[in-house]
């Protein structure tokens, strides 16, 4: 595989460290244990179900977190961009079933072993504070979201989603997926893309839809973000 992620060493992974200080996140010296993880577009940064070795905390880029059902159906959960963690859940608890998290856009990330961190991890103050925000703030952004899908036309929701999954001008995402994350027909997703291409925010290309009017979109997104 000539994709896969890529550590950055010596001056490189310094400069990351420097320009991305987490020091405060903490109160003991993390900068030593950290490593610096760079995925490629669609890289997973975790298999689903394949428990991961580190805590990554986000410092560029952004990913989906995915799960698959017992029927086989694959659902989008949650997006993750900087500033986020990632494995929070398999620090707290040793039985958890992990979910896969595949990268938008290019993403680098800290990545903090477990083996020589989880101990002095769960044992300081300082960062458990910092994770009890975190998660807090996830669940409130989830039970959003729900409220949003009862609100809000798609129209404005599925701008949202298409800012948030698009790379770059590039916008991929596969219909079935997002039918389900947002809880619309087939047909409806279709007809609301078919309007947006009409509008010239986006246009159909072979294998994508290319954005051409960013801040059209912004301005149908800002209403669920200026809730």
């Amino acid at each position: 595989m000539g994709w896969m992620m890529e550590i950055y060493k010596g001056e490189k992974r310094l400069r990351y460290i420097e320009k991305y200080s987490i020091g405060q996140l903490f109160s003991f010296p993390i900068e030593e244990f950290i490593e610096v993880h760079k995925y490629k577009r669609d890289e997973w940064i975790i298999q689903e179900g394949m428990r991961p070795d580190y805590l990554f905390y986000v410092i560029e880029g952004r990913a989906k977190i995915y799960v698959t059902h017992q029927n086989g159906k694959v659902s989008l959960l949650n997006f993750i961009k900087a500033k986020d963690f990632i494995g929070e859940m398999e620090l707290l608890n040793q039985i958890y079933y992990s979910k896969g998290i595949q990268t938008t856009t290019e993403t680098i990330c800290f990545a903090i072993p477990f083996h020589l961190c989880r101990t002095k991890m769960l044992e300081d103050a300082t960062f458990l504070r910092e994770l009890a925000m975190f998660l807090s703030a996830k669940s409130t952004k989830m039970a959003a979201k729900y409220a949003q899908s009862r609100s809000f036309p798609l129209e404005n929701r599925l701008a949202d989603f298409i800012l948030q999954t698009a790379d770059g001008e590039k916008y991929k995402e596969k219909h079935v997926i997002v039918c389900d994350f947002l809880g619309v027909s087939y047909r409806h997703l279709l007809h609301v893309l078919a309007q947006f291409c009409d509008k010239g925010y986006l246009q159909k290309e072979e294998r994508y839809y290319r954005i051409l009017q960013q801040n059209s979109l912004f301005e149908l997104a800002g209403m669920l973000r200026n809730e």
